[in-house]
């Protein structure tokens, strides 16, 4: 099993058990986050980590379905669905690896327009109190 296999097996390992710590292991320093209702990308260890472990218990009903790897087996896509609140959402992880399998590029993609919307809601509320 490869580095990169490894990492992903322990991303679903800490949704899993909720162990928000596992995440420290995953995240590159320099990894850099796409947020679906952001322009512009969130950069860094300390805000990457304070969104996905935001976002982790924002998820209710938080299911993956499918993955795909690239050929060079450094980038996976995380096929979702989820509910917030009242609405239900379907998305990818697109994610990618460096040589380590630590997750240097992070992005989100989510529809329908009403689950990104209460999603960002939520968010907007968590970010609005975040200080690095």
């Amino acid at each position: 099993m490869s580095k990169i296999e490894q990492s992903v097996q322990r991303w679903h390992e800490m949704l899993d058990t909720r162990d928000i710590s596992i995440l420290n292991e995953l995240l590159a320093d320099d990894v850099c986050f796409h947020s679906p209702v952001a322009f512009k990308p969130y950069q860094g260890k300390q805000v990457v980590f304070f969104i996905l472990s935001n976002v982790i218990t924002i998820f209710e009903n938080f299911t993956y379905h499918r993955e795909f790897y690239t050929e060079d087996g450094q980038n996976v896509v995380l096929e979702f669905s989820a509910n917030v609140g009242e609405k239900s959402l379907k998305g990818i992880d697109m994610i990618r690896f460096n040589q380590d399998g630590k997750m240097t590029d992070f992005e989100v993609m989510i529809r329908p327009m009403s689950g990104l919307q209460a999603l960002a809601e939520k968010m907007g509320q968590r970010m609005a109190n975040y200080t690095p």
